[in-house]
């Protein structure tokens, strides 16, 4: 942990993948630009590894993985003056009743900031409940600020916390169209479409765009290599999918990795189903499309876009069809274009610096307790090694972290096995399974 005495102001982030660490610390640069930045990476499926850390591009003084039981034992007003939560709804809400147990005699804490890395299209009071409790709840746009308010309000708790801000990451140079699109960019997603044929389908219409029109070049945007896990299980890679088309992919069409940023960069065309990228790709004023082809489902997403403009076709994009934006859609998500960007963090920046100069701020107090939810809390706080009441179970708050020599390297070795096992499971039994059923 940082020396409790150092004078800069603190900020600790703690994430579960590598998407959700690119939005926390980010977020922490947002509300504290000048603050010395502690990473923590949650020990889990999708820790993600050296090379996802790089492609992110978001850096920290100092990072190191962590499990959730030692996290809580360790964070207190002398590690931090604010704590970003950048975890899945389930590892908020086990820190928040941790840390809650953990500070219940202290009589000043950090101020507990969370919130959701891009598009909220699903699970949403799930999610929602399960972030309260946190001092702060950043809404990424005005939208979403109404709904997470009417979802606490319908339930009968505080809606305080929520703040309406932006996606942390949006930014970059602002798009200059060239006569037609040079550039076609399609952002992949790891879970969406779920299945063989949808995915194998998108791939296709991908290629034949490029052999339409060999004058473009075509980028297949992947979030992760094979063996890798993101913030979403990715069953079947598109690696693997193109590695089985027909005649292969043509010499203007290829697969990329790297910093979504970077992509935009040189993009004339964003096409994806409903990855939050439209919303980067939208906020730089280049052309985007999101994919009608597999229809307008919840299940992929695209209906967050209902009312955007961009709702098209492979068909259409084929013929030469560039969607326009409507711009009160683009208001209402918080994709300020007009260049009032650099203002959507006023508000949290203010919240947060003024709970933070409280001489007491009361424990936290999530909606779901053992009395509101019996049948829920208790699992979830089992899977990070508490009890329903926030502590440590017995014994896991003593197990070593073995910190050095020959049995972390056997421990490390041991986890990533597991990993590789899960991944195999994930990548080739799962689907296995799902066709064997279909027989």
């Amino acid at each position: 942990m940082p020396s409790p005495t150092h004078s800069a102001p603190r900020v600790a982030v703690l994430a579960d993948s590598d998407t959700r660490w690119k939005w926390g610390a980010l977020t922490a640069r947002r509300l504290h630009p000048d603050a010395r930045l502690d990473g923590y990476l949650l020990r889990g499926r999708a820790t993600p590894t050296v090379r996802q850390l790089g492609e992110v591009g978001a850096r920290a003084d100092s990072l190191r993985e962590i499990r959730g039981v030692d996290f809580v034992r360790e964070t207190d007003r002398t590690r931090c003056d604010v704590l970003v939560l950048a975890c899945v709804g389930g590892a908020v809400q086990a820190m928040v009743h941790g840390l809650a147990h953990a500070w219940r005699t202290d009589r000043r804490r950090p101020v507990v900031v969370t919130g959701y890395v891009g598009v909220v299209y699903e699970k949403l009071a799930d999610g929602l409940l399960l972030r309260h409790g946190a001092d702060v709840v950043l809404a990424n746009s005005r939208h979403d600020a109404e709904r997470f308010r009417a979802v606490y309000r319908g339930v009968g708790a505080s809606d305080d916390s929520v703040v309406e801000c932006a996606l942390p990451f949006l930014g970059g140079a602002p798009h200059r169209a060239p006569d037609a699109p040079r550039t076609v960019v399609f952002a992949a997603q790891p879970s969406v479409p779920e299945t063989r044929e949808a995915r194998t389908y998108l791939l296709r219409r991908a290629v034949g765009h490029a052999r339409l029109h060999p004058e473009r070049e075509v980028l297949i945007k992947l979030r992760s290599k094979p063996g890798e896990h993101t913030t979403h299980i990715e069953e079947l890679p598109y690696q693997k999918l193109a590695g089985k088309l027909p005649g292969g992919l043509p010499a203007n069409c290829r697969l990329v990795y790297g910093n979504m940023g970077e992509v935009l960069d040189r993009t004339d065309l964003m096409v994806t189903v409903s990855s939050t990228a439209a919303l980067e790709s939208l906020h730089r004023g280049i052309p985007t499309a999101v994919l009608t082809d597999l229809g307008v489902r919840e299940a992929l997403g695209n209906h967050h876009f209902l009312g955007s403009g961009c709702l098209a076709s492979w068909d259409e994009l084929d013929a030469g069809h560039r969607p326009e934006p409507d711009p009160e859609w683009l208001a209402r998500q918080g994709v300020a274009a007009d260049g009032t960007y650099e203002r959507a963090f006023d508000a949290a920046r203010g919240r947060v610096a003024e709970l933070a100069a409280a001489d007491q701020l009361p424990p936290p107090a999530p909606y779901y307790t053992p009395r509101t939810a019996p049948g829920y809390l208790p699992g979830i706080l089992a899977r990070y090694g508490l009890d329903p009441h926030g502590a440590p179970l017995v014994g896991r708050a003593e197990e070593s972290q073995e910190t050095g020599g020959l049995r972390r390297f056997a421990r490390d070795a041991v986890r990533e096995a597991a990993r590789g096992a899960y991944r195999h499971g994930v990548q080739r039994v799962a689907p296995a399974i799902r066709r064997w059923g279909q027989l």
